[in-house]
């Protein structure tokens, strides 16, 4: 078949690689960590509040008698809270992650001769720089307690338990201060532990074991009887808006929890390859086909720089344009991140 016969398939869909679990929060103090297993959960309970006017007004409203007449109406919300109990000081977040083999093999194509350029087009990758770097990444990520979100935020300390599991036991076990290890950047540091971990990531990406299973317990020292910060859920029909809850978190059964998919996106933030704006220094983003963040409304992989997923896979894939070792990281990540990626009719 000629090259210019060669066409992407219009089925084409993977599965994601990295795979977790949601993550479920306990409390108990940090002392106690050997403990942590027989921890009470974090629950979650209503709260009512009585909010104030603070909103940006329209020209017209901005009367004093209008706007006196508005603060008189107080703005009564409920919301979901969750909080530590007053005699414990930290966090504890549990998850499990399974690293499956497979990346770049589609679990539906409907076109074979796609499917076999896309297979040895993944083969140039694991003989050329291979899954050692984004493997390195993945591993940070769970090292330094990304996952936490605003958990993190000003937590006192940090640790991070990482339990291979086979036959249902703990195999090898890796301990992390998550303070060592940076956020913006993914420096080399001279750790055993955490090669050691990449190590075993990257032996389940490339099919050097059938599988790998982790178990992932951590830490954080947040504060006796602080507010802790799962996942909110978005509630796309609220009904009638008076009395209506104003703010849900996620559980599971009645124990607060993060959500798995938020999870995924804390250890696939691992992008740091996307064009930077001028002057502007982001950190890295998460794997996504257009580079999207969606907490600043813009996407960093723009296809008319033609540094978006598509255009650098079908370069790679249909026309033998070999993109820069960075950029098939990426590409790469994208297919193990998961999603259809077919040629629309």
């Amino acid at each position: 078949m000629a090259k210019s016969d060669l066409k992407t398939a219009s089925v084409l869909a993977f599965e994601r690689k990295i795979d977790p679990s949601d993550g479920l929060f306990s409390a108990g103090r940090w002392d106690d960590r050997e403990q942590g297993a027989h921890w009470p959960k974090v629950s979650v309970r209503e709260k009512s509040v009585r909010g104030t006017i603070s909103n940006r007004l329209k020209t017209k409203e901005q009367d004093p008698a209008k706007l006196d007449a508005k603060i008189e109406s107080p703005n009564l919300q409920t919301v979901d809270v969750a909080t530590l109990p007053d005699n414990a000081d930290t966090l504890r977040m549990r998850f499990t992650l399974r690293v499956l083999s497979g990346a770049g093999h589609p679990s539906a194509c409907n076109n074979a001769a796609y499917q076999r350029k896309l297979q040895d087009t993944v083969q140039q990758y694991l003989q050329g720089p291979g899954f050692t770097e984004l493997a390195h990444r993945y591993a940070h990520n769970l090292a330094n307690g990304r996952f936490f979100w605003r958990n993190r935020m000003g937590a006192e300390q940090i640790e991070v338990r990482v339990h291979q599991i086979k036959g249902g036991e703990s195999a090898q076990e890796w301990k992390f201060n998550g303070h060592d290890f940076q956020l913006r950047s993914f420096e080399r540091v001279d750790n055993q532990e955490i090669k050691q971990l990449a190590e075993v990531i990257q032996q389940g990406l490339s099919n050097e074991q059938d599988y790998v299973f982790l178990e992932v317990i951590a830490y954080a020292r947040v504060g006796d009887g602080q507010e802790v910060f799962p996942s909110q859920e978005m509630i796309l029909d609220r009904g009638s808006a008076e009395g209506s809850k104003s703010k849900t978190l996620y559980t599971v059964g009645d124990v607060a929890a993060m959500h798995s998919q938020k999870i995924g996106n804390a250890l696939r933030t691992i992008d740091t390859w996307y064009p930077k704006p001028e002057g502007e220094e982001l950190g890295p983003i998460a794997v996504e086909p257009y580079g999207s963040v969606t907490s600043q409304g813009r996407a960093y992989r723009q296809p008319k720089q033609k540094m978006d997923f598509y255009t650098l896979l079908d370069d790679w894939v249909l026309h033998d344009k070999i993109p820069e070792a960075e950029q098939q990281h990426y590409v790469m990540a994208n297919l193990i991140r998961g999603g259809v990626f077919g040629e629309k009719e």
